[in-house]
């Protein structure tokens, strides 16, 4: 009795002393208890010093960016019905006077990124409603006036008319599969990341917008699996080598009632990432890309021309990524935008009437976005890598480039969002073991009130069995210093050897290793609770550090990437408190191609690996996505061939889990199939689990928490 009476006071000592919080999978996708509070961004009125949102009681209200109160109650959605239906508001767009509103209800998710809305006019004075369609649209948006708005309806493109509340249809050949009209096709969606495919101009007189034609295109079928027989859903999908839409650009007159194609030359296969209008000119600027996406050109239309000239050209020996660091100027015909010409990406400015480029920030480190452009104080707000590769911290700088200051001086990472008139900007910002902290900051950086500060996760961290996240440099075999985190054990020094899991993503540009708040934090304390020691690197081809890391791997996509996981494997195995025998590696899509890589071509180092909805050979993936870091499979068939799974499964050793949702329109099903078909016909035992009608992010309802019950089950018992 005395020996139980000990025990169990040597238990409590440990358990108070430890302040012991088992956290459970449960607790963390079920209940949800780890989650954190978030403020999803604002909407900036146009005087620069409010905003708006929908409060707890459903009233749209107008609150100060100075001191949080609210100004204004603008209209109360909570009782908003239209012929007898109750309105549930999704979102919210003003005119440029703001005296009416966009309502969108009803939202249905198309792709990643286009949603169908049921879509309103609300006069906010006159207190009246108007359905702009009685069918769901797309891409509803005010003209600058705010007298006409137009969507996307069954591939054509409409105007409405919000005094007369008539629509009329600008374009008649829209078609499914076919014909679009101002909306993207599958493949610019995802990888030129944009949707709303036409632009008004500055003064409303005009729309530009896209036709796609992709009759040519081949198409793709996914089956859905809902009724007693599967619904086939079939979209016209590009795959590497693949014949593209026909891309042509064309504006519609509203006075004139004209539309006109836009002349950017005879050539076919190019790719037009980007239209915008100047407001300078009014002129409308279209980019293009050849397909190799290697040389960028745009080319400018003025207002009433037929004809175009070039304002702009660059090149570049492996790719050129399109991104929206450019802004136009009112006052001056030129642009600021990003380019890696100097081998970092930097700001540069270009001067349209004189054809020249000048650099504006230089150095060994890199911008990520242009936040903003003041052009009363001549100013440029933007983020940078300047105090480590690691770390986003936001600058300010004159036009000149040689005033600078950095006004978010605290290491970590600050993601921001910048008031009309950048007066004030919402700070995101997060560390390793710090969950996001949003503020509002003037435009010097001083922090004027704090919204949310996520404390209660904080203290949760603060539990003294709760593993910090810690950075670490890591040799790769060529000399190269990559960076890394890992999070250890509590009992990492009771002298025993603890497995390792290793998390990567490792795609061209992409980083993990970040000075921030680790996505799958509270998943990877639940394995350190039990023994696991889990580490994560970035190896070449990832982005921060210059065109030179991150092209390296132009033509041959997962050799260098699988090359580095593996030295970083091999740096571990030799760490005295890392079992050589038990180390594994997971990564999802690009992450999960490369943990399949290297469970094969490291066969003698990685135990076990996981692979959910990986490429497996970029045969199978779009065109534009693969075509820029591979060219086309015609012409770099080895780089296909040679680093892909499929071609290296007999080298598997040790156990393997394949994950795939069903639906997956991006990396398609396909992948694991054919990865499946490979393994069978070496003889090769492995674990796998699909989610039927999932697409790429294998998520709601029940769905994530028994992913990660999946997940944990296999590194529990295989690695």
């Amino acid at each position: 009795m005395l020996k139980k009476i000990i025990t169990l006071c040597f238990a409590i000592i440990f358990f108070v002393n430890t302040n012991a919080q088992i956290i459970s999978l449960q607790d963390i996708f079920e209940k949800g208890l780890y989650r954190p509070e978030f403020v999803s961004g604002f909407k900036s009125m146009a005087d620069g010093k409010t905003y708006s949102l929908i409060n707890d009681a459903k009233q749209l209200v107008k609150m100060n960016f100075a001191d949080g109160k609210q100004k204004a109650v603008l209209c109360d959605f909570s009782n908003l019905e239209f012929e007898g239906k109750k309105l549930e508001i999704d979102d919210y767009t003003f005119n440029a006077n703001e005296t009416k509103l966009l309502l969108f209800t009803e939202s249905e998710n198309i792709y990643r990124r286009s949603i169908l809305n049921k879509v309103f006019v609300y006069d906010i004075k006159a207190k009246t409603l108007d359905a702009i369609n009685s069918k769901k649209v797309l891409h509803a948006a005010f003209s600058p006036d705010g007298n006409l708005v137009a969507y996307v309806l069954e591939n054509n493109l409409f105007i409405y008319q919000v005094l007369t509340l008539n629509s009329k249809q600008i374009t008649k050949d829209g078609k499914k599969n076919e014909i679009i009209n101002g909306n993207c096709d599958w493949v610019y969606e995802e990888e030129f990341e944009f949707t709303k495919a036409y632009e008004w101009n500055t003064n409303g007189t005009e729309i530009a917008y896209y036709k796609f034609n992709e009759t040519a295109v081949k198409e793709f079928t996914m089956q859905y699996y809902n009724n007693l027989y599967p619904q086939n859903y079939v979209f016209k999908y590009p795959k590497a080598g693949e014949d593209n839409s026909k891309v042509s650009i064309y504006t519609y007159n509203i006075l004139s009632v004209a539309n006109t194609k836009v002349d950017i030359g005879s050539e076919n296969d190019i790719y037009i990432p980007r239209i915008k209008y100047n407001p300078f000119d009014n002129s409308l600027v279209v980019y293009k890309l050849n397909r190799l996406q290697n040389k960028l050109t745009m080319f400018r239309q003025k207002f009433g021309a037929t004809e175009t000239d070039l304002i702009y050209n660059e090149d570049n020996e492996k790719y050129i990524e399109i991104n929206d660091n450019i802004i136009f100027l009112k006052n001056q015909n030129l642009f600021f935008y990003t380019s890696e010409r100097s081998g970092y990406t930097h700001i540069w400015v270009h001067d349209i009437n004189n054809d020249s480029d000048a650099p504006i920030t230089k150095g060994n480190w890199e911008v990520t976005a242009i936040n903003g452009v003041n052009e009363k104080t001549k100013t440029i707000y933007y983020t940078s890598t300047e105090q480590s590769a690691t770390d986003r911290n936001i600058y300010k700088i004159s036009y000149d480039g040689k005033i600078k200051k950095n006004i978010t001086p605290e290491l970590g990472t600050h993601v921001v969002e910048f008031s009309n008139g950048n007066e004030y900007f919402l700070d995101n910002y997060s560390k390793l073991n710090t969950p996001s902290q949003y503020t509002i900051r003037d435009n010097n950086g001083k922090i004027i009130r704090t919204l949310k500060t996520n404390e209660s996760l904080a203290q949760k961290i603060q539990a003294s069995n709760i593993s910090k996240v810690q950075f670490l440099k890591i040799p790769n075999a060529v000399g190269d210093t990559l960076n890394a985190w890992i999070i250890k054990p509590q009992n990492i020094n009771d002298g025993k050897k603890h497995p390792l899991l290793m998390f990567q993503y490792s795609g061209p540009g992409s980083q993990q290793v970040l000075n921030t708040f680790t996505r799958d934090f509270w998943w990877y304390q639940h394995l350190a609770q039990q023994g696991y020691i889990i580490a994560c690197a970035d190896g070449r081809g990832t982005g921060a550090r210059g065109q030179d890391f991150k092209k390296c791997t132009y033509k041959q996509l997962g050799k260098l990437e699988s090359d580095d996981q593996i030295a970083v494997a091999n740096y571990f195995a030799k760490q005295s408190y890392v079992d050589k025998d038990r180390i594994g590696i997971w990564g999802w899509s690009y992450g999960g191609y490369m943990s399949s890589i290297c469970i094969c071509k490291g066969a003698d180092v990685f135990k076990s690996a996981i692979a959910v909805a990986p490429v497996t050979n970029w045969r199978y993936y779009d065109n534009i996505y693969t075509e820029r870091y591979m060219q086309k499979p015609q012409d770099n068939a080895s780089g296909y061939d040679d680093n892909s799974p499929v071609n290296m499964v007999s080298k598997l050793k040790g156990n393997y889990l394949l994950i795939h949702g069903s639906a997956d329109d991006n990396v398609h099903y396909q992948n694991s199939m054919e990865m499946v078909n490979a393994l069978i016909k070496a003889n090769k035992d492995f674990d796998s689990e699909v989610y039927p009608n999932k697409a790429h992010g294998i998520s709601g309802g029940n769905t994530r928490y028994h992913l990660y019950k999946k997940l944990t089950k296999f590194v529990l018992e295989k690695l």
